[in-house]
């Protein structure tokens, strides 16, 4: 059996998620392939982790895939939470977050929604029908909804998008240009044209597949945690995958990893990152004991926000992979500050790496040429 050390775990996860050496900008999209995608409730967040990961890109460069190119879609995915995907593996995401038996299918899900099974899927082919060639808000939306079926439902002016997230894994419904401080949906067939039909079976493995190559060594608990397939899903994932598997032993602890990687750890922890809130690192890094220690976990749990998300809410320094401390970006007048919190002292003749790390985030801010919202075009 391979034995490894959390050192060489640490490399080998850093060197994975572009955090060692950066990609170059023409490979934007395939960092968000490579780390199993961006979270994106906060789409300024998700901005900057692709920014910190490539060698020269811009906030320009995200938007322009976003918005122009549409190489990169923004919709809800797995743990029912809003994510960047590319847009040429939107079926294979949507495939798996769906698997075999959706949640809305539940009487459970449908009497809590007040719904019925039939009204619902009336619902489902109302907001299909509405976003036909359109670009719609949250708002219209809900109106164009209510115009075809009769009647209103306003849990579809929820931010949370319940009554959304369905239609989104069902290829129906993905998030289109802002418009001003609104959101906008539109079809993701008309918007990125590349969706793919996949066997829910196929995707899931795949996506172990995915979360392995990046994350792994790993156990089917850390797998679930990231993916929120369940626990009795990720086991059977797991044992489906026992061929192409190795297991390998981690200073006593037992996890495993893709055959083919068990060769890949010669790479050397190392760099200063200030990572934005629900970076993937941090997201898929398993157990969080090897990368919070125990004084900046106590830092996290007296935060409102960690104690309540723990350390993935907040925005962390990362040394050497182990978060350090913590920074926070704001504004004053045009331009951005960031402050650095260090919880852990920073090692010795190191302040210029974090001085270019700071000025990595306040580049990557200031650089933008134009809104977030670039324009309400129709797809």
């Amino acid at each position: 059996m391979l034995e490894l050390s959390w050192r060489q775990v640490v490399g080998r996860r850093l060197a994975r998620s572009h955090l060692l050496e950066p990609a170059s900008r023409r490979r934007l999209v395939d960092v968000v392939r490579d780390v199993g995608l961006i979270q994106a409730q906060m789409l300024s967040a998700a901005e900057l982790g692709i920014g910190i990961r490539l060698a020269q890109g811009t906030v320009d460069d995200v938007r322009s895939e976003l918005y122009e190119r549409r190489t990169l879609v923004k919709t809800w995915s797995i743990r029912g939470t809003l994510h960047l995907v590319p847009a040429d593996e939107l079926g294979l995401w949507a495939a798996a977050a769906r698997g075999r038996t959706p949640y809305w299918e539940s009487r459970e899900w449908l009497a809590k929604h007040g719904l019925t099974a039939n009204r619902f899927a009336a619902m489902r082919r109302a907001i299909a029908d509405a976003l036909d060639e359109r670009c719609l808000t949250r708002a219209e939306l809900a109106d164009a909804v209510t115009e075809r079926l009769g009647r209103a439902h306003n849990r579809l002016l929820s931010g949370w998008g319940e009554l959304l997230h369905p239609s989104s894994v069902e290829g129906e419904l993905c998030f289109g240009p802002p418009r001003g401080a609104n959101v906008t949906f539109v079809r993701p067939d008309q918007w990125a044209g590349r969706w793919r039909l996949y066997d829910p079976e196929d995707a899931r493995r795949a996506v172990l597949r995915r979360y392995l190559a990046a994350y792994g060594p790993a156990k089917p608990a850390d797998f679930d945690r990231w993916s929120g397939f369940g626990r009795d899903e990720a086991r059977r994932l797991f044992d489906e995958l026992t061929d192409e598997l190795e297991e390998v032993r981690i200073d006593r602890v037992r996890a495993s990893l893709l055959r083919q990687d068990a060769g890949d750890f010669d790479a050397e922890p190392g760099g200063i990152r200030l990572l934005p809130q629900y970076d993937a690192y941090v997201i898929g890094f398993r157990p969080r004991d090897q990368l919070v220690p125990e004084p900046v976990k106590e830092r996290v749990q007296s935060d409102p926000k960690g104690r309540y998300e723990t350390v993935t809410g907040l925005s962390p320094l990362l040394v050497d992979g182990v978060v350090t401390g913590l920074w926070r970006r704001g504004k004053r007048g045009k331009r951005t500050t960031v402050d650095v919190e260090h919880v852990m002292p920073l090692p010795r003749g190191r302040r210029h790496e974090l001085a270019a790390a700071v000025a990595r985030v306040r580049d990557f801010s200031r650089l933008a040429r134009r809104p977030a919202g670039v324009r309400p075009s129709s797809p």
